[in-house]
């Protein structure tokens, strides 16, 4: 049975690319007059990267398997392969005329062969453009492969997550705050082991829920954030307005002053630290 390449695919492309790219590149100049000695290099390279390209296709093939069972990616999927086709097929006849040139190495119509070798090789670079950009929008613009291709559950969860808080960003720039939410809040019940998932859920229940009590569980239940200082700040920011909601001053005070002793260069927080010192805090997002 022969091996699924599919996986390797972005790493055999980019190989395949490297070498037509820089046999044509040999190719041109070796039809200088100073350039000659390009010659031979290029018939390797170009050699190569038709080697190159009929695995990256066969790859190719074998990736878009899983890709295209997603729903609404078929139409994507087929054009990228339709360009990847048409890209093997200019570089096979530009490794074709290279093997004619070794062939007939000696007679004047080498020559000509070099000229029109060199300018299939523009077209194949040509197609390569038209099949990266396919390709990018592919995995850009509809997640082609991304978290789907090896069909682990971890990296199938990775992708749903991703999805969850790219959407609750854009629902919420809409204006719809509490599509944003139930979003985050999904996101904190498939993922309660994740403390920056559950800050951002707290974050929501405090202010799109106006639920402080909520918010103040949430963030109680988390276990010590002590690899990340960034997220250690925002879970101590989140705290102090939750408590401060519930009119819990001082123990928000409190956790304002333990955040002073981590963090004393933080304006922001000097700032309202001091604020405090003159009336009631207020909830601000870190």
């Amino acid at each position: 049975m022969r091996p699924d390449l599919g996986f390797y695919h972005p790493i055999v492309i980019h190989f395949a690319i490297g070498l037509i790219t820089g046999g044509v590149l040999l190719r041109w100049l070796s039809l200088t007059r100073r350039g000659a000695f390009a010659g031979r290099a290029a018939v390797t390279l170009i050699l190569l990267a038709m080697a190159a390209t009929l695995v990256a296709a066969q790859s190719g093939e074998d990736a878009h398997v899983a890709v295209e069972a997603a729903p609404g990616i078929s139409a994507a999927v087929r054009a990228h392969q339709l360009w990847g086709e048409r890209t093997r097929n200019v570089v096979l006849l530009a490794g074709g005329l290279e093997l004619l040139t070794l062939a007939l190495r000696g007679r004047s119509i080498v020559r000509t062969m070099s000229f029109v070798s060199a300018g299939v090789g523009l077209l194949a670079l040509v197609c390569i453009l038209q099949t990266g950009k396919l390709g990018g929008e592919l995995v850009y613009g509809h997640a082609g492969g991304v978290g789907i291709r090896s069909g682990d559950p971890e990296d199938v969860a990775r992708l749903f997550l991703a999805g969850l808080f790219r959407q609750a960003e854009l629902d919420e720039r809409a204006g719809r705050t509490g599509d944003a939410a139930s979003l985050l809040e999904l996101a904190a019940q498939r993922f309660p082991d994740d403390p920056a998932v559950q800050v951002r859920a707290a974050e929501v229940r405090l202010e799109d829920r106006k639920d402080p009590a909520g918010a103040l569980a949430v963030l109680e239940r988390l276990a010590p954030t002590s690899d990340d200082p960034r997220l250690r700040f925002r879970r101590g920011w989140l705290t102090a307005d939750a408590l401060d909601a519930l009119g819990r001053r001082p123990e928000a005070r409190a956790v304002l002053e333990r955040l002073r002793a981590e963090f004393p260069e933080n304006t922001r927080l000097r700032s309202r630290l001091a604020r405090a010192d003159a009336g009631p805090l207020t909830i601000n997002r870190p």
